[in-house]
């Protein structure tokens, strides 16, 4: 006997949902960043025009989450634009349409914003996420990232 899936309910995150954020991310990346979501979500919190933040549930546990937020001119970009911070779906919910439904929910939003363009950067290796920005519609930028270390002697 085949079961209903839940609907998928989109809302924007609250202070309560940090631990269900960090578990989730913990899962997927093996890293507890505590901190990350709780300076990004203080951030949002406080100035809410420059972030949007949602949360997916199935009932009343967060399955999912997306952290973005609106640039102002970076990196030389005439267009409006978002930096994808964060994204998340509890991986007994993987292939269920939370990440979809994520995308779809932040999309209507940046629109409505004026928003044109939505960027994001991965790990190379990170196969699972590439191939979820991928059937997100994302393409590679024309743009190299580059870094060097902080701390290195420049030989000047």
């Amino acid at each position: 006997m085949a079961t209903k899936s839940k609907q998928i309910t989109l809302r924007p995150l609250a202070p309560d949902d940090l631990e269900a954020v960090v578990a989730i991310d913990r899962q997927l990346s093996g890293l507890s960043r505590r901190d990350f979501y709780e300076r990004r979500l203080a951030a949002a919190l406080r100035h809410p025009k420059a972030f949007i933040y949602l949360g997916a549930t199935d009932g009343d546990a967060l399955t999912g989450f997306v952290l973005a937020r609106l640039l102002g001119g970076e990196f030389g970009a005439a267009a409006k634009v978002a930096a994808l911070d964060a994204i998340g779906v509890a991986p007994g919910r993987h292939g269920r349409g939370v990440g979809r439904a994520l995308m779809a929910g932040l999309e209507e939003l940046l629109r409505k914003k004026g928003v044109t363009e939505l960027h994001s950067q991965a790990d190379w290796t990170n196969h699972s996420l590439l191939r979820f920005f991928d059937a997100a519609g994302f393409e590679r930028a024309p743009r190299q990232m580059l870094e060097r270390p902080t701390a290195q002697d420049m030989g000047h």
